[in-house]
């Protein structure tokens, strides 16, 4: 009986880890379809973002769908900013990692994607440049 007992965690770990597994190959589908067609697309614990038809929108995962949270027109970016992501208007140096935001300014507005790992972000920053300048 003690014997059996002992196994009970393990089955409960196995069980847990499917479930984590399942969960995280089903976000991947539905970030695979939302993307489908985009130009520059991103997943990371920060969530999804894409770039369609000059138009860059973000979402989160809520209840096993992509929630839209903003959205930002390419032809009106005027300046890329890469910030900590919690702390303030800190600017990210360039040997900074981890977590980070950039701040997208232009057409009177300024709007903030997460993003996860900071070495995408950079890559972002010069992809998103480079293609407003080419939108106008």
């Amino acid at each position: 009986m003690i014997h059996g007992l002992l196994w009970l965690p393990l089955l409960l770990i196995f069980v847990l880890l499917t479930t984590l597994g399942w969960l995280e190959r089903r976000r991947q589908h539905l970030f695979r379809a939302w993307a489908e067609g985009a130009e520059l697309a991103k997943l990371d614990g920060c969530g999804a973002a894409r770039l369609v038809d000059g138009v860059l929108s973000w979402s989160t995962f809520s209840a096993g769908q992509l929630a839209e949270k903003d959205r930002f027109v390419i032809k009106q970016l005027e300046l890329v900013e890469l910030l900590a992501l919690g702390s303030g208007e800190a600017p990210l140096t360039e040997e900074a990692q981890g977590a980070c935001r950039l701040r997208l300014v232009g057409g009177g507005e300024q709007k903030d994607l997460p993003f996860s790992d900071a070495e995408r972000a950079r890559r972002w920053m010069a992809e998103l440049m480079a293609r407003s300048r080419c939108e106008l």
